[in-house]
């Protein structure tokens, strides 16, 4: 009620989850934990990279040289 930067809904979080529900519903499922592991994180990374709205094509590229995007922390 004070603090407008805090969004009013929960709908960030649930999209986020979203493309994992559809990945596992096109698949069927992961072949394995380590396959379910790398696409979360691949997906968390794109995610955070949006919403601190940079480029994501430029971030995965910075991240294959070994300097990936890294969030500053909050304030």
């Amino acid at each position: 009620m004070h603090d407008f930067c805090v969004p009013f809904d929960n709908n960030q979080g649930e999209r986020d989850v979203r493309m994992i529900k559809v990945k596992q519903k096109v698949s069927g499922t992961f072949r394995s934990d380590d396959g379910a592991d790398a696409f979360c994180r691949i997906r968390g990374y794109i995610s955070t990279v949006r919403k601190h709205s940079r480029n994501v094509i430029d971030a995965i590229q910075i991240a294959f040289k070994g300097t990936p995007f890294i969030p500053l922390g909050s304030h």
